[in-house]
């Protein structure tokens, strides 16, 4: 059984919000990050779940979130992270990929102990799966140049409450690893 899993969170957006400007920056940013964590985890035939909202449509398909997202103005920040046939899906309708979703239940039938997340909203969906995690029992890690923001000081300061309050091992991409047999470190 799996002993860690990569969470993707928010990744098939559609960029017409508000913050829109900002996030994009950053995702743009963090697409690399993400990329290297998809491909670590697939090579190492980790579970890999897309947890992502559902921009209040309430349709229960990941394959209509995806052609959302990939008909928005930036289908260029989806289409390198898009869900293969092996991933997993949840949706979600709030900040947390925990809140009133499947997803610890998913994540224990897997045999899942840790997980890796990655995606958006720093300071925001990141922190709060976060918390949901640590206080579920689950080692959380993840790595600042894997997950975007809007506000780049509260972005700090949430990784830096992820760290200290939660145990969060906040380390470089290249310091995480899927292999459950290996030293983290970072």
């Amino acid at each position: 059984m799996a002993q860690t899993a990569l969470v993707v969170i928010d990744m098939l957006n559609t960029y017409e919000h508000e913050d829109a400007d900002a996030l994009v920056r950053s995702v743009r940013e963090a697409l690399p990050g993400v990329e290297k964590l998809l491909k670590r985890a697939r090579e190492s035939d980790a579970p890999v779940i897309y947890v992502n909202d559902n921009f209040g449509r309430w349709r229960s398909h990941h394959g209509e979130i995806l052609q959302e997202a990939l008909a928005g103005p930036h289908p260029d920040l989806v289409e390198p992270i898009a869900p293969d046939e092996k991933s997993l899906f949840v949706v979600k309708a709030r900040h947390s990929a925990f809140f009133e979703t499947p997803l610890s239940y998913l994540l224990a039938q897997l045999g899942v102990r840790r997980v890796v997340l990655c995606g958006q909203v720093t300071e925001q969906c990141i922190l709060y799966s976060a918390l949901d995690a640590y206080i579920r029992h689950f080692d959380v890690s993840l790595a600042p140049e894997a997950v975007a923001h809007i506000d780049a000081g509260l972005a700090d300061a949430a990784l830096r409450m992820m760290e200290r309050n939660m145990s969060a091992h906040v380390c470089s991409v290249d310091a995480l690893s899927f292999d459950d047999t290996a030293e983290q470190s970072g």
